[in-house]
């Protein structure tokens, strides 16, 4: 009989159970959280990740849907999940945005959530409806001008890229336009096509398809660059408005106390699935580019545009409430 010392005996006993976790995980389905309604470039992007994590996982990936209130539904759902690795989430720009915006929110990011990695970055598009007379920026710009507060453009949620970016545009171009809230881009997209709404800038992935159709005209993007799958479109930056950038991006992020072994693993995941060709395609195809790294690498993200949005709103004059 082979005779261990007492030492190694003792931590073998200790290491058991996180050896145990680390082999058995996924033993069972994941849950996938996304604050957004389906169709926008969260739940797009979700339920390709899902798809690719079931090939490499094993076991299925379920994407539940948490819209409505910038984001704070799905992200409190997310922070009281059980720590067990379990349930993730995928995060937006709105946990840079919204402890800005909201004096009280039910959920931290540092103090709830773990990040795992950082997943893309995205831009939007300008957008108007196919029946409006305004075919560039500057036409937009001037008809603000001449008709203020009559203008109306619709966003994804307060806080969220698509109401940024006009926040962003109405303070460098001086104009006053109201903004429509909605609890998905779905009902945003629907409205500016039937002409309910004036303006819509949104992402790439919910829009594309519409702009290619002619169902609603593009104007402008908000990188510094054009997008190399609507060439044709300018920038906010060469149409009049120098050093306008306003991009998105998504993360995904676990409750606070999962175990780090579990956290590592599904980064090393992840970052597997973003170099899939189903998913680096797919990002591409809409407009998007590849992220991946650390968790650490990404929680520095994640404290970086805090930063910048905090001094944007306040630059702007919005305050919490």
């Amino acid at each position: 009989m082979i005779k261990y010392p007492l030492v190694a005996v003792a931590a073998m006993v200790l290491l058991a159970p996180t050896l145990a976790c680390s082999q058995a995980y996924p033993s069972r389905p994941l849950r996938l959280i996304v604050a957004s309604a389906p169709g926008g470039s969260p739940d797009i992007n979700a339920r390709e990740l899902a798809h690719e994590l079931f090939k490499q996982l094993g076991q299925q990936v379920v994407v539940e849907n948490r819209p409505g209130a910038s984001g704070i539904i799905g992200l409190e759902a997310l922070a009281r999940a059980t720590p067990d690795g379990y349930t993730l989430g995928i995060t937006t720009n709105l946990v840079s945005t919204n402890p800005s915006l909201y004096a009280k929110l039910p959920y931290d990011f540092f103090r709830d959530f773990q990040p795992v990695v950082f997943y893309f970055r995205g831009i939007n598009v300008l957008t108007v409806s196919t029946s409006s007379p305004i075919r560039s920026v500057k036409e937009l710009i001037d008809h603000a001008r001449a008709h203020p507060g009559k203008l109306t453009f619709g966003s994804s949620g307060v806080g969220a890229t698509p109401h940024m970016t006009m926040e962003l545009f109405k303070s460098m171009t001086g104009t006053s336009m109201v903004h429509v809230p909605y609890k998905g881009t779905q009902q945003a997209v629907t409205d500016v096509i039937a002409g309910q709404i004036d303006i819509l800038c949104d992402n790439l992935a919910s829009l594309m398809p519409l702009v290619k159709a002619g169902r609603v005209r593009a104007i402008a993007v908000t990188s510094l660059k054009r997008s190399a799958v609507l060439p044709d479109v300018p920038t906010l930056d060469e149409s009049g408005l120098p050093g306008y950038e306003l991009t998105g991006w998504l993360g995904v992020a676990v409750p606070k106390g999962v175990p780090r072994e579990i956290v590592a693993k599904l980064n090393t995941e992840i970052n597997k699935a973003l170099q899939s060709p189903a998913i680096s395609k797919g990002i591409a195809s809409r407009g998007g580019t590849p992220a991946g790294g650390t968790p650490e690498e990404f929680g520095t993200h994640v404290r970086q545009q805090m930063d910048k949005m905090s001094k944007l709103l306040n630059t702007l004059g919005i305050k919490p409430q």
